[in-house]
């Protein structure tokens, strides 16, 4: 389960930089078939093809883990607030409401 969400991530993160499979497996030194191995959960990179990986993409490990790790939702939560950043007070504020009265649901 967890590699199939980390193929995932990886392929999310490269899409969105723009590199088809080819352009990034030149980059990153393996095979197309490799990195849709690893894209798909089928096979997992070695530590080496995975620090390569985070480095081409310009990511942290946090990006590629965060649907893994236990603490992940911190990850992302901090990754909204960054996002936030760029809209006005209003907007902000709204999101806030709508994240407390969701929050004050789960705790009945």
């Amino acid at each position: 389960m967890a590699d199939k969400r980390i193929g995932r991530r990886i392929q999310a993160c490269r899409e969105k930089r723009g590199y088809t499979q080819d352009q990034f497996s030149e980059m990153i030194g393996v095979t197309p078939n490799f990195l849709s191995a690893i894209e798909r959960g089928v096979k997992y990179p070695s530590m080496e093809n995975l620090i390569k990986i985070i480095e081409t993409l310009d990511i942290s490990s946090d990006e590629i883990f965060i649907d893994v790790i236990k603490s992940g939702y911190k990850i992302r939560a901090s990754k909204i607030a960054d996002e936030m950043d760029n809209l006005s007070a209003e907007e902000r504020s709204r999101i806030f409401a709508v994240l407390e009265t969701l929050v004050k649901e789960a705790k009945k």
